[in-house]
């Protein structure tokens, strides 16, 4: 299994600098993840006016869908100078995306302190029982 240390430069070596022909920066942040079968996927942000850009979560998450793989183990955003947390959104999408979301341990910092995402979600809002109403319609 891939180390802490070993994601982060894994995150670091696709964030950089890319300046689009409209003026916009995309790749400040780089992220990595590594699913619990051992798969490393990456992604970078992307910026633009209209809004339509997203986080380097997404870009990761969407690269390891594409594997058909949905339970992210450990996951670690950095820009130039540090390690950062994920946004709310991100939070959001990485708990819907994994079964066993509220475990994925999420990095906090470049020693490899990590929260469960499960804390840094605390009160989630989908809780058991909370789609029963889902569940009846598809009986």
């Amino acid at each position: 299994m891939i180390s802490v240390e070993e994601l982060i430069k894994k995150a670091e070596e696709v964030q950089g600098e890319i300046t689009l022909p409209n003026g916009l920066v995309s790749g400040i942040v780089g992220v990595a993840l590594v699913t619990k079968d051992g798969n490393v996927y990456t992604g970078i942000n992307v910026e633009f006016y209209c809004s339509l850009g997203h986080c380097a979560e997404c870009s990761a998450i969407s690269d390891m869908l594409k594997d058909h793989k949905t339970e992210i183990d450990m996951i670690v955003a950095v820009d130039v100078e540090k390690v950062l947390p994920p946004c709310g959104r991100c939070r959001e999408l990485m708990m819907q995306v994994s079964k066993e979301g509220k475990d994925i341990k999420v990095i906090l910092d470049k020693e490899g302190n990590y929260k469960r995402l499960e804390e840094l979600l605390p009160e989630y809002w989908n809780t058991p029982g909370m789609n029963d109403y889902l569940e009846k319609d598809t009986n």
